[in-house]
């Protein structure tokens, strides 16, 4: 009898940290919560606010997925024609952030955050300027 509800237990417990997201919930338009895990280019506070995209005519949601994948621990787990959703996956904690980008007109909306803890210490602005720095070497977007 202790068997099966120590089994019951124990995956719960597992579940319950389980850091996997719904993929169809697309948060690329939304504000960034009031932890500093998260960056946007929607955003106008300074401490979630990224610059913008500017894309050029040869980009679309393939060849910047492309380019997302270069990105360390960058996973392409949806896409449609106008948005890309991204899982990057730390090394070492196997911590998981959200890249979503969208395209608008000739902008590329971007928003990264972390899925868990409160802080992510700098790192999903960081991962978006190295995203910046790969699109801009392949053309996709402008300075």
């Amino acid at each position: 009898m202790k068997k099966p509800i120590t089994c019951i237990f124990i995956v719960l417990a597992l579940s319950a940290c389980s850091q996997k997201a719904d993929i169809t919930m697309d948060k690329s338009t939304k504000l960034c919560g009031n932890k500093p895990n998260c960056v946007s280019t929607l955003e106008n506070r300074e401490t979630f606010s990224i610059p913008s995209f500017t894309l050029t005519n040869t980009a679309n949601t393939q060849n910047i997925a492309a380019a997302a994948l270069q990105l360390k621990g960058a996973k392409v787990v949806f896409t449609d024609n106008d948005y890309v959703h991204i899982e990057c996956t730390s090394l070492v904690f196997r911590f998981v952030d959200d890249l979503e980008l969208r395209i608008s007109g000739d902008t590329l909306i971007v928003r990264s955050e972390s899925r868990t803890g409160h802080s992510d210490f700098g790192v999903n602005r960081k991962r978006v300027e190295q995203l910046r720095e790969i699109l801009l070497k392949k053309g996709l977007i402008s300075k």
